[in-house]
Protein backbone atom coordinates (compact mmCIF):
# COMPACT_ATOMS: atom_id res chain seq x y z
CA UNK A 1 0.00 0.00 0.00
CA UNK A 2 2.62 2.37 0.85
CA UNK A 3 4.12 1.62 -2.95
CA UNK A 4 1.02 2.37 -4.47
CA UNK A 5 0.39 5.65 -2.31
CA UNK A 6 -1.90 4.33 -0.73
CA UNK A 7 -1.15 4.87 3.04
CA UNK A 8 -3.14 7.84 4.82
CA UNK A 9 -1.36 9.70 7.30
CA UNK A 10 -2.03 8.88 11.25
CA UNK A 11 -4.25 11.34 12.50
CA UNK A 12 -2.40 13.06 15.25
CA UNK A 13 -4.97 12.36 17.91
CA UNK A 14 -5.02 8.37 17.09
CA UNK A 15 -4.40 6.48 20.45
CA UNK A 16 -1.10 4.92 20.95
CA UNK A 17 -0.55 0.69 21.43
CA UNK A 18 2.81 -0.40 22.90
CA UNK A 19 2.71 -4.27 22.67
CA UNK A 20 4.82 -6.59 24.82
CA UNK A 21 7.18 -8.84 22.08
CA UNK A 22 5.60 -11.84 23.50
CA UNK A 23 2.14 -10.45 21.83
CA UNK A 24 3.86 -11.49 18.82
CA UNK A 25 5.07 -14.44 19.77
CA UNK A 26 1.72 -16.39 19.56
CA UNK A 27 0.16 -14.28 16.83
CA UNK A 28 -1.46 -15.68 13.60
CA UNK A 29 -3.35 -14.71 10.65
CA UNK A 30 -6.70 -15.63 11.00
CA UNK A 31 -8.56 -15.89 7.39
CA UNK A 32 -12.41 -16.08 7.62
CA UNK A 33 -14.68 -18.89 7.08
CA UNK A 34 -16.54 -18.48 3.88
CA UNK A 35 -19.69 -19.60 3.20
CA UNK A 36 -18.84 -21.87 0.68
CA UNK A 37 -16.26 -22.33 -2.04
CA UNK A 38 -16.47 -22.28 -5.66
CA UNK A 39 -13.92 -23.96 -7.64
CA UNK A 40 -13.26 -21.28 -10.53
CA UNK A 41 -10.49 -21.05 -13.90
CA UNK A 42 -8.58 -18.03 -13.28
CA UNK A 43 -5.97 -16.13 -15.53
CA UNK A 44 -3.97 -13.72 -13.14
CA UNK A 45 -0.29 -12.21 -13.94
CA UNK A 46 2.74 -14.31 -14.21
CA UNK A 47 4.39 -12.15 -12.09
CA UNK A 48 1.78 -12.11 -9.43
CA UNK A 49 1.40 -15.90 -8.91
CA UNK A 50 4.95 -16.05 -8.83
CA UNK A 51 5.37 -13.67 -5.75
CA UNK A 52 1.86 -15.16 -4.20
CA UNK A 53 3.53 -18.47 -4.58
CA UNK A 54 6.61 -17.35 -3.84
CA UNK A 55 5.33 -16.73 0.26
CA UNK A 56 5.08 -20.36 0.15
CA UNK A 57 2.19 -23.05 1.06
CA UNK A 58 -1.26 -21.52 0.81
CA UNK A 59 -1.06 -18.98 -1.82
CA UNK A 60 -4.45 -19.60 -3.27
CA UNK A 61 -5.72 -19.30 0.24
CA UNK A 62 -3.85 -15.92 0.81
CA UNK A 63 -5.40 -14.76 -2.78
CA UNK A 64 -8.89 -15.79 -1.66
CA UNK A 65 -8.02 -13.85 1.85
CA UNK A 66 -7.35 -10.59 -0.22
CA UNK A 67 -10.18 -10.87 -2.53
CA UNK A 68 -12.70 -11.51 0.58
CA UNK A 69 -11.19 -8.48 2.14
CA UNK A 70 -11.87 -6.33 -1.02
CA UNK A 71 -14.94 -7.61 -1.41
CA UNK A 72 -15.97 -6.60 2.51
CA UNK A 73 -14.54 -3.22 2.17
CA UNK A 74 -16.57 -2.31 -1.13
CA UNK A 75 -19.92 -4.47 -0.72
CA UNK A 76 -21.56 -1.32 1.68
CA UNK A 77 -20.82 1.39 -1.02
Amino acid sequence: MELAGELLPTAPDAPGYELPESFWENARVVFPEPPGKTSVHLRVDSDVLDWFKAQGKGHLTRMNAILRAYYDAHRAK
